[in-house]
């Protein structure tokens, strides 16, 4: 992992940009002496790490002593664009447009995304935890439902999950979400445009944690309160600290 960058935020944050081989990403961690917990926040497929919702959620949560990392996927971000993925995006945004049916073109975009982005999460986990003041337990939090129910299956390191929407899920994920068993905090957005309700029911039912908790707001996509913040720092209080 080599930094490229480094600032200290008016909030006390250090915001540090790096890259780990071919993956970009940024680390903000708190003024701390002792070992922190880490987050994981990956946004949804095709957004960028330096996106500005995600960046906020990072520095609050950063704030209240948590080190929180971010990566981009492939053909996101800093990262070269790819064809075939930009081609499925531009099918997907047609077809919600038109009414059209979206499970094919979903699985065709979202699915090879999540292939290849957990062994590079879990590449950056194994080198963000040998830093100096990064300790454990590990949670995970983001819009990205596909990949955090992957990691929570496939990482036994993640105690710890937040989630965010989750109505269009691979039917791979929608399959191992029942072997989900961390704690899950799981936020819908009643009027989500992007998300069905009932999927997004149906999967939080799916999942097999013995501890779920579901928070629904009314409001659209992008309309999750800002309240939900500071619930979701005290679920991770709860279980990484």
């Amino acid at each position: 992992m080599r930094f490229t960058s480094a600032q200290r935020l008016d909030d006390g944050v250090l915001e540090r940009e790096f890259t780990l081989g071919e993956i970009p990403g940024t680390l903000w961690t708190p003024e701390s002496a002792a070992p922190v917990p880490l987050i994981l926040m990956a946004h949804n497929n095709g957004l960028p790490k330096a996106d500005p919702r995600l960046v906020a959620r990072a520095r609050y949560i950063a704030a209240r002593g948590y080190a929180v990392a971010t990566i981009d996927a492939a053909g996101c971000g800093d990262r070269p664009p790819s064809a075939a993925a930009e081609q499925a995006r531009a099918d997907l945004r047609r077809a919600m447009r038109a009414g059209e049916p979206l499970d094919e073109i979903f699985e065709s975009l979202v699915g090879p995304l999540v292939e290849g982005a957990v062994p590079e999460w879990r590449t950056t986990l194994d080198a963000l935890l040998e830093l100096p003041g990064i300790g454990g337990p590990v949670g995970y939090s983001g819009g990205w439902t596909a990949l955090g129910i992957r990691l929570a299956v496939v990482e036994p390191r993640i105690a710890a999950a937040g989630f965010f929407a989750g109505g269009y899920v691979p039917r791979a994920q929608r399959e191992e979400a029942r072997q989900v068993t961390v704690p899950l905090l799981f936020l819908l957005q009643w009027d989500d445009e992007g998300n069905p309700r009932q999927r997004a029911l149906d999967l939080f039912d799916a999942f097999g944690s013995k501890e779920k908790t579901l928070h629904a707001n009314l409001g659209g996509h992008t309309g999750t309160p800002s309240f939900e913040l500071e619930d979701g720092c005290r679920f991770l209080d709860r279980h990484l600290k």
